[in-house]
């Protein structure tokens, strides 16, 4: 009737304890290596997911600051063309403020006798249209122009004198010295 049935066993039935010890206790650390890879590579794909969001999130804020930065160019050029136009009146005052001494300084040199005509600077040039009745305030002046420390050199261009009204009208160009480009008066 009912047979036992056989077990099939491949292990030679030793008494080497020793070696199925090791067998058992390779199997088991390559068990539980296994398992810690596994683990690693479900921590590495999970976490992958959590830089994909952070991504996402990164790639959201990114558009969201190019639309502002784009929304607000036309203001950022208008700020700019400000400045520049700032910067400039700023360079125009300045300049105006040192002709003004210059004139200031230059009218304050003229000796009695003598009346303007005709005053004005243009970039280094001071051109003076003059009159006088004598020619000893002319050359007071001509000799105080000379000592100003911005004059470069001077040039007396006309000489008319005007017997019917005694009047002598001279035309004197001082070139001044200057200094980076713009006047160098009365700081």
């Amino acid at each position: 009737m009912w047979k036992k049935s056989s077990s099939i066993n491949l292990v030679k039935k030793d008494n080497n304890q020793l070696a199925n010890q090791v067998i058992n206790w390779a199997l088991t650390i390559g068990r539980l290596m296994v398992i810690i890879v596994e683990i690693i590579a479900l921590s590495a794909f999970i976490y992958r997911f959590y830089l994909d969001n952070q991504l996402r999130d990164i790639n959201a804020k990114i558009q969201q600051d190019q639309a502002v930065l784009s929304s607000q160019r036309q203001k950022e050029v208008e700020y700019r063309n400000l400045q520049d136009r700032l910067n400039l009146e700023s360079l125009i005052v300045n300049q105006g403020k040192q002709q003004l001494n210059t004139f200031k300084e230059v009218i304050g040199l003229t000796p009695q006798g003598i009346s303007y005509t005709n005053f004005s600077l243009i970039g280094n040039q001071l051109n003076i249209q003059l009159n006088t009745s004598s020619v000893f305030p002319l050359s007071a002046l001509v000799d105080q122009l000379r000592k100003y420390p911005q004059t470069d050199f001077i040039s007396i261009n006309t000489i008319e004198n005007r017997a019917s009204t005694t009047v002598i009208s001279v035309g004197l160009t001082v070139n001044l010295k200057t200094k980076g480009g713009i006047i160098n008066g009365g700081n």
